[in-house]
């Protein structure tokens, strides 16, 4: 059954939490509307308004959130694993500590949410706008991150393990301490983006866009670089060791002090600006000096 609005604010007046677990609040007006510890589980909230809400601690397992406005509400530490989001608007909410493990975020907003300690494994956030978001700490292992858009986002120290970052907007990123081992990276942007000491083991870069990002003391150990764009990066004291630079751009990169021990640099192109560890040859690698 759909509750009306009186039949609404009997139920907020009541002692807390509320418990309407399954219930039917799609198209709800909930502004402003103190939920703490609410247990939603399983609840239809489609469409419903819960701008700037309290639902903190609040249970909403398997709950339908889609189309939901969820802009400025208060998360922090709701149990949201396999709820549905899809769509949602949370553009400058609270999601710290929150669990959103298997959650479905395809094309959400949150622009600006604060994630930082938040458990995203397992997530759908193919498309997700997610634009300076706080994901500092966060948990994102084989979370599905694909076209999202993450441009100067923090992700710094978060765990990104497996993680499917196809085509992502990461331009200016902060992914600083960050575990990105076995991520897909592919065609991803990261320009000027912060990856220093960053775990890039065994990910796939290929054909990203590279340009002036910061991977100093990166580990990049057998990483795919195939056709990476990495012109001005900073690769100070990264570890290459087994990567593949094949066909890649390194013009203006500085490999000062990195490992390129079995690296792969056939027909990457490089230029005097190019810096390269002491006693490396690039010529006899195969990399190819351009003017």
């Amino acid at each position: 059954m759909q509750y009306s609005k009186d039949e609404l604010s009997k139920l907020l007046r009541q002692s807390k939490p509320l418990r309407l677990p399954d219930a039917d609040l799609s198209h709800a007006d909930l502004v402003d509307a103190d939920l703490t510890d609410a247990r939603l589980s399983g609840a239809n909230l489609s469409d419903a308004d819960l701008r700037r809400a309290d639902l903190v601690d609040a249970d909403l397992t398997k709950s339908d959130l889609s189309r939901a406005k969820l802009v400025g509400v208060d998360l922090r530490w709701a149990n949201l694993s396999n709820a549905n989001l899809n769509r949602a608007e949370i553009n400058g909410a609270n999601l710290s500590g929150t669990d959103l493990v298997d959650a479905d975020l395809i094309d959400a907003w949150l622009t600006g949410a604060r994630l930082n300690e938040a458990n995203l494994s397992g997530a759908d956030l193919r498309g997700a706008d997610l634009t300076k978001a706080d994901l500092s700490h966060s948990k994102l292992i084989r979370a599905n991150l694909g076209k999202a858009n993450l441009s100067s986002a923090k992700l710094n120290h978060a765990d990104l393990t497996e993680a499917n970052l196809r085509s992502a907007s990461l331009i200016g990123v902060f992914i600083c301490s960050a575990n990105l081992s076995g991520a897909n990276l592919n065609h991803a942007d990261l320009r000027w983006a912060n990856l220093s000491k960053a775990n890039l083991s065994k990910t796939d870069l290929s054909s990203t866009k590279l340009i002036s990002a910061n991977m100093g003391e990166s580990d990049l150990s057998e990483a795919n670089l195939n056709k990476a764009d990495l012109s001005e990066a900073n690769l100070i004291g990264a570890n290459l060791s087994k990567a593949d630079l094949t066909e890649a751009k390194l013009t203006g990169a500085d490999f000062s002090g990195a490992n390129l021990r079995w690296a792969k640099l056939t027909e990457a192109v490089y230029a005097k600006s190019t810096k390269f560890p002491d006693g490396f040859d690039p010529k006899e690698s195969g990399a190819i000096l351009v003017p």
